[in-house]
């Protein structure tokens, strides 16, 4: 990382899956020109001092508005980090990944920030079947693999997944 400043951003997303082995993933623009496209799961920024169940919990309220408590997120079953360019600032970012099956639901997408929404291009429950098919980058690195690993139960510790950025 050198002499050059740099954020560092935690963040806590969760691998959201439905009764029908589907994975909710948000469609995102990204880069200094918003020219690339990517699909990934719910998260984002953990504030200062913010238990990242907590955070977890949070973002999903905050992205998807359903509502459920840091417990029911359980353990960190993932993490990855690397640098990249947040808001045109560099960034090392660490992300750790809870994964939740829920109900299907009606996304509300109402209570995400402006900055949010102004990058999101929409929102798809996706069949893990399918997700080696998208043509798109897809974050985390490995999704279908990693989904593949989990079915078995939360690792004993969080897999090290390799870095998009």
């Amino acid at each position: 990382m050198g002499d050059t400043p740099h954020r560092i951003r935690v963040s806590a997303r969760i691998l959201l899956l439905d009764e029908d082995d589907r994975i909710l993933l948000f469609h995102n623009r990204y880069g200094p020109a918003n020219e690339r496209n990517c699909w990934s799961t719910p998260g984002g920024g953990v504030n200062e001092g913010e238990p990242l169940a907590v955070a977890a919990a949070r973002e999903l309220r905050e992205e998807t508005g359903l509502v459920v408590s840091p417990e029911q997120v359980g353990p960190v079953v993932a993490t990855t980090s690397g640098m990249w360019t947040f808001s045109r600032t560099p960034t090392f970012a660490t992300e750790y990944y809870f994964q939740l099956r829920v109900p299907a639901f009606t996304v509300d997408i109402t209570a995400q920030e402006e900055g949010e929404l102004s990058h999101l291009l929409g929102h798809r429950w996706w069949p893990v079947g399918e997700l080696e098919s998208i043509t798109e980058q897809v974050a985390p690195i490995g999704l279908a693999d990693l989904l593949r690993t989990l079915k078995a139960g939360p690792p004993a510790e969080p897999i090290t997944l390799a870095w998009f950025g």
